[in-house]
């Protein structure tokens, strides 16, 4: 269960900001998954990252219970001049997986389809190759919540398959957080929805809910 109370953001410049998010609670439970739906800018990123602790409110707080992954899909997080295959080396001793990091460095390797590159600098990656490596590093964990922010759409048709199927065969045993421009996508994989909306967060119990008022929000 993921708990959000009272939260606020903004990200400050020279000139102050405005807030992104304002006074945001939801519960979302444990074991529903959910799409997080709003416009471009809305905040659907920052919230996954406030929920995955990438980032931290201004105000209020972000409460898990279990294991949640980072965002999947950003492309930030790992160290440039370090290698794919030392990127995920160093993350599993980080996340305790010392007795299986040549497991893990295999199921990594073998799901991201990078070829050489896996043995070359992350700095030297496109964006989309920096998301397929996170998007397998994430899979060789077992989370409680997978956060995906976009994971689904890298790569060639393929490998958007495999993405998500990947997701579909953890259905059941975690949850997902997902944000997809893709209402089929979410609908396959989601059963409640998240609208964000003017900094607010809404709740729906059904996610075709969730996406009948947003699309009715914008004249679609």
């Amino acid at each position: 269960m993921i708990e959000i109370r009272n939260l606020y953001k903004r990200y400050h410049g020279p000139f102050g900001g405005d807030w992104v998010l304002k006074d945001i609670n939801l519960t979302i439970p444990q074991g529903v998954s959910v799409g997080l739906i709003g416009r471009n800018g809305a905040g659907k990123s920052t919230l996954l990252g406030l929920i995955g602790g990438m980032d931290t409110p201004d105000r209020g707080t972000v409460t898990r219970t279990g294991k949640v992954s980072w965002p999947i899909g950003l492309s930030g997080g790992f160290q440039g001049s370090m290698t794919g295959r030392q990127n995920v080396k160093f993350v599993s001793r980080v996340h305790g997986g010392n007795p299986q990091i040549s497991q893990i460095i295999q199921q990594v390797q073998q799901f991201a389809e990078l070829g050489p590159a896996f043995d070359k600098p992350v700095k030297t990656y496109s964006s989309g190759m920096r998301s397929r490596l996170a998007f397998g590093l994430s899979l060789a964990f077992d989370f409680d919540v997978y956060l995906s922010d976009e994971a689904t759409s890298v790569g060639d048709a393929a490998f958007k398959q495999k993405a998500t199927e990947a997701f579909r065969s953890r259905v059941g045993s975690a949850s997902l957080i997902m944000v997809s421009h893709s209402n089929s996508i979410l609908k396959d994989l989601c059963q409640a929805g998240i609208w964000l909306n003017d900094g607010k967060a809404i709740w729906y119990d059904k996610l075709e809910d969730a996406i009948r008022d947003y699309h009715q929000s914008i004249g679609k």
